[in-house]
Formats: structure tokens, sequence, C-alpha cells
């Protein structure tokens, strides 16, 4: 009774005493300034995880061939099919259905399932792909399907804050942050047309063909490849600009595939050894090291070691622009190319050709 009514009066601490702790109040409607929660929120329903499989055929052990082992046990020597499965992640960038994701994640798939965040599954149908980008795009059919809306790519910043979400090591969805670390970034190796997006958001494994979203939860990009010697996320991943792919994308769903153009040339970047070798004043441009027999550049009169600077008059700067710029133009154009020969600037027409498809 004492303890209960006068609790002060005893010299130990009653058992069940009431402990008193500081909490902030309930969150009123406002939203907090350093949370990404809304976007995250906007973006998260629009990114799938996507799983392939494929069945291979594993080969017969060596002993299985063995004349001893095959007289008491039969022929057992014909290999037996095996199904191996992969993860990925994609966007649905439409309310009919059709998802952006990368080409590696599903070019030898047999079946891609697509699995939403809402709980529903289904098989995915292969629209089309393009391996020079490393994109894919394909369809599913469902109903109600939460499409992202795009942001704009080319207003993005160094040093603007960004969310990647995916389905990193199948744990499930997952939203990490970072910022821009550099625009434009090209002859990375990764793929054949690069001009990646470069963020320090936590990309692995499982978020390839995920979304790069601005804090607004807006699509920028499609998260496609990291830098590292682990395998896990060591702060450098790559993104292909929305701008670049919703124009591959438009391409794939129209043809089912992408056409570019292609001059029959290639080329590689100026050096300071070899312009002093070309007696030039500075490097610029791209070397043409060799030209296809019978191609767009041969039949203008374009030859091996000339030096292109211009296209259209347009001044470029390296190889990687180069290749860029007339992949973009139409098939069957004809347009001025510019080369340095013999330290003279030489201008020549040349219709555009098709490039050919690239494995």
């Amino acid at each position: 009774v004492v303890s209960t009514l006068r609790p002060d009066l005893l010299s130990w601490k009653p058992r069940g005493e009431i402990v008193t702790v500081k909490e902030v109040a309930p969150a009123v409607t406002s939203e907090r300034p350093d949370s990404y929660a809304k976007a995250a929120e906007i973006a998260m329903p629009s990114v799938v995880n996507i799983f392939t499989s494929k069945e291979i055929k594993e080969p017969a052990h060596p002993l299985l061939n063995d004349p001893t082992f095959r007289r008491f046990f039969g022929d057992q020597s014909e290999s037996k099919p095996k199904r191996t499965s992969s993860l990925g992640s994609g966007v649905i960038v439409s309310s009919n259905g059709y998802i952006l994701t990368n080409h590696h994640v599903v070019e030898t798939a047999d079946e891609v399932e697509v699995a939403l965040i809402d709980g529903r599954k289904t098989k995915a149908r292969m629209i089309g792909s393009d391996p020079e980008t490393d994109l894919a795009v394909l369809k599913i059919n469902l109903k109600d399907l939460p499409a992202i809306t795009f942001g704009q790519s080319q207003q993005v910043r160094v040093g603007d804050v960004v969310l990647a979400v995916g389905n990193p090591f199948a744990v499930g969805q997952s939203v990490t942050m970072g910022i821009v670390g550099a625009l434009s970034r090209s002859r990375v190796g990764i793929n054949t047309f690069e001009d990646f997006i470069q963020t320090d958001a936590a990309i692995n494994p499982g978020n390839s063909g995920g979304a790069l979203t601005d804090t607004s939860g807006n699509l920028i990009g499609i998260n496609t490849a990291i830098y590292s010697r682990s395998g896990g996320s060591l702060g450098i991943g790559f993104a292909i600009p929305i701008h670049t792919a919703k124009q591959i994308m438009e391409q794939i769903v129209q043809s089912g595939g992408v056409i570019r153009g292609w001059l029959g040339v290639s080329m590689q970047d100026m050096t300071e050894e070899l312009a002093e070798s070309f007696n030039l004043d500075h490097p610029s441009g791209a070397l043409i090291a060799s030209i296809l027999k019978d191609g767009p550049a041969d039949k203008a009169g374009i030859k091996p070691g000339d030096i292109l600077i211009a296209i259209e008059d347009k001044s470029l700067k390296n190889s990687s622009e180069m290749l860029n710029y007339v992949a973009a133009l139409p098939p069957g154009k004809v347009v001025t190319v510019t080369v340095i020969r013999n330290k003279q600037e030489k201008s020549f027409p040349v219709q555009v050709g098709v490039r050919p498809k690239q494995k």
C-alpha cells in the first residue's frame, strides 16, 4: 500500500516504475526538407523486378564415357538439360505495358517474368533490343500500370541529387541516393555508343535496367553498369540518359530495331604524337585508320590516313563524337565530309549508308 500510495517514503525503487522519455511530436503533413520519401513513393511503383531463365545442357562427366562404366550402368553419356536464372530491373514507361531495361539483362533468356511492387507477376514479351546501347524493350499485358514520368535528362547538372531504384542482389526493391558525378561520360568501354550519366548512388548487380530519378521522382536515366573490382558498388555507376533511351525505344517499338547512319570507316583519336607525325599544330578530329571496300566513304574517295575533322561544317573533337554524330544521320542522306590530307582541307560528298547490325 505504501509503495503504491507514497513510494517517495521508501528507500528502494518499486517494480514497474514509469520511465520518462523525450519523443518528437508526430509529423504534420508538411514534407521534411532532408527527405526524398515523396520521390521514392512516386518512382518505386514504376520499377519492376525482372527474372529471366534459360535452358542449357550440362556436359556429361568424363567418367560416363568410360567403357567399363557404360558396361555396368548403360549409356548415360547424354547431357542433361538444366535451367539457369538471373535477375535485373526494368521501368514501366507507358500505361499500355512497355518496359525499358538493359539488353544484357534479357539477351540470353528463353523466358522473362516481371514482378510489380504490388505483388502482380506476369510473363513479358520481347519487343526488340539494341546491343550497341545496351537497351531492350519488353511488353506486358496488365491493367492499371503505374507508368513513370520522364524527366529532362539534358538539363541535369553535375552535383544534382539522384535516386537509383532497383532490385540489387535479389533482396527486393531498394532505393539509394547519390549525386551526379559527371555527364556525357564516354569511352568507358561498355557499349559502342556511350553518353553516360555518372553517379555515386549505389548501383549493384540486379540494379541493371532500373531507374535513375531526380528528387521529384522523374526518370532521368536507365542504370546500366558499375565500375568495380569486387562486383559491388565502388561509387562509380553509369546510367543511359532518358532522352537517348527514349529515341532508341521509339525506334524499337516502331521497327523492332535501330537504324543508324554509317560511313564504312574505322577511326581512332588524334594524339599529340599522331599530330606531330602529320605535321599538325594540335590534335583534332579523328584519324581514319581503315576503310571498308565499296563502303560509303570508299565510294566518295576518302582514304586511310585522312583526318576527319567535320561533317556538314560541324567540327567534331574525337572519334567518339564522330561515331555518335554519324549514327544519328539518316541513311541515304548526302553529307559533306571534311578531312585533312597532306596538311590541306578537302571536302567530299558522302551518301550515308546503313550501319550493319552488331552482335
